[in-house]
């Protein structure tokens, strides 16, 4: 974590992927980020995987930094809590980050009418309000028709929530690009981002709605390929699996000389009058180059095939699992300053990466755990709205807060 944030104050309402992971991006950054969430937990705080006492590792991940707050905003002295707070007074203050339905109970509109400088940034599922979570984006922007074995008839889906990740990343950039207008001009604003505005994004920063649009082609499903060079995976004598890639020039002569097929290459370019040095010319050829590489990796064991691509500087990764990842790779542990041990309230110790961000010659901070649901329900009412404490009692007693009482 840095403190490049440190007195900005961004209000977080929010489920799922997209608006947690933006927060948490924030608070990595130093900004103090407080989330709301209904008394005994939203839809996150129990989401899987779970621990083996039932915590969610889910809401540990996606809240690391932050602080908690437990309000019931069915009651509307606990949504007036929570106006009252997203608008508090201040130059650092009056930053809503959430994916709340537009016109809900906090929508821009009644909240500029008490701070006119607002910003609110809302994660949307699709422009026109309508709801979409990542998978059903997902399913509609061609993705899984180029996904899976060659020949399928089928599409497949993948597990990674890609467009939930990139809108997080640029719910941040909202925030921070929103906060610079507003100290230059005075001037709040209300940024909307859709889910499938980002997948729409994405597919046209890679060519995939020229392609469709000009050409009227479709990317197919091919496998392990990697489209428009050559990558593909093999198996080695004891059973490991690698990715082999060779995207420019030089990386596909460190693999040829490392892989002992460059005699093999040169009667192969004349066979297929094809010049391999050129990428795209490798992709039309990867079936042929496959064959040329999958013996040389099947006779040798995975220990024997590491030194020599390494040491020829081969662009290559092992297949891992999870726990493989966690108990074998250097990248995943406390070698990486990435990695730091964390202590988890409710949940233990365990590994928890912090900012990928690195900024030079700047301090790091330790990475902060997530909070306990409520956590900070006190000290939030205490010192960001100043109330007095037989004030909050009396709140916790008729249930609109939650969390642990920390008033007299």
């Amino acid at each position: 974590m840095y403190d490049l944030l440190s007195g900005l104050r961004v209000i977080e309402g929010s489920a799922f992927v997209a608006a947690p992971l933006g927060g948490m991006t924030l608070a990595q950054l130093g900004a103090e980020v407080i989330r709301f969430d209904p008394v005994g937990g939203g839809m996150d705080h129990k989401r899987w995987p779970l621990d083996s006492k039932g915590n969610s590792l889910y809401w540990a991940g996606l809240n690391k930094g932050k602080k908690s707050i437990a309000v019931n905003a069915r009651e509307i002295e606990g949504r007036e809590l929570i106006e009252a707070i997203i608008c508090q007074p201040g130059p650092d203050n009056g930053i809503f980050l959430t994916n709340h339905p537009p016109g809900g109970p906090f929508s821009y509109d009644k909240l500029k009418s008490k701070r006119e400088d607002l910003i609110m940034v809302n994660v949307l599922g699709s422009y026109d309000g309508s709801p979409a979570v990542d998978y059903t984006i997902n399913c509609a922007l061609g993705f899984p028709f180029a996904t899976g074995p060659r020949g399928i008839d089928r599409p497949v889906n993948h597990l990674l929530p890609a467009w939930d990740l990139v809108t997080g990343s640029m719910a941040a950039t909202g925030v921070l690009a929103a906060e610079r207008q507003r100290t230059r001009r005075g001037s709040g604003t209300l940024v909307k981002l859709a889910l499938s505005d980002v997948g729409i994004w994405v597919a046209s920063a890679l060519g995939h709605v020229g392609e469709a649009s000009l050409l009227s082609q479709n990317r197919v499903a091919d496998g392990n390929h990697v489209y428009g060079a050559f990558g593909h995976d093999f198996l080695t004598s004891d059973g490991k699996r690698i990715m082999v890639t060779a995207l420019t020039k030089a990386q596909w002569r460190r693999l040829k000389t490392a892989m002992e097929i460059t005699n093999c290459v040169v009667d192969l370019e004349r066979e297929q009058k094809l010049d391999l040095d050129n990428e795209g010319d490798r992709y039309k050829a990867r079936d042929k180059i496959v064959s040329l590489i999958e013996p040389w990796v099947a006779s040798r064991d995975y220990s024997t095939i590491k030194t020599i691509l390494d040491e020829a500087g081969v662009l290559w990764g092992p297949y891992q699992t999870f726990t493989e990842l966690v108990n074998y790779d250097e990248r995943c542990s406390i070698k990486n300053p990435l990695i730091e041990i964390v202590e988890q309230p409710e949940i233990g110790v365990y590994p928890s990466a912090g900012m990928p961000l690195r900024f030079e010659n700047l301090q790091k901070t330790p990475i902060k755990a997530a909070p306990v649901l409520g956590e900070n329900t006190d000290e939030v009412l205490l010192e960001v709205l100043g109330m007095p404490e037989h004030k909050v009692a009396d709140l916790h007693d008729r249930g609109i807060i939650g969390g642990a009482v920390t008033t007299v």
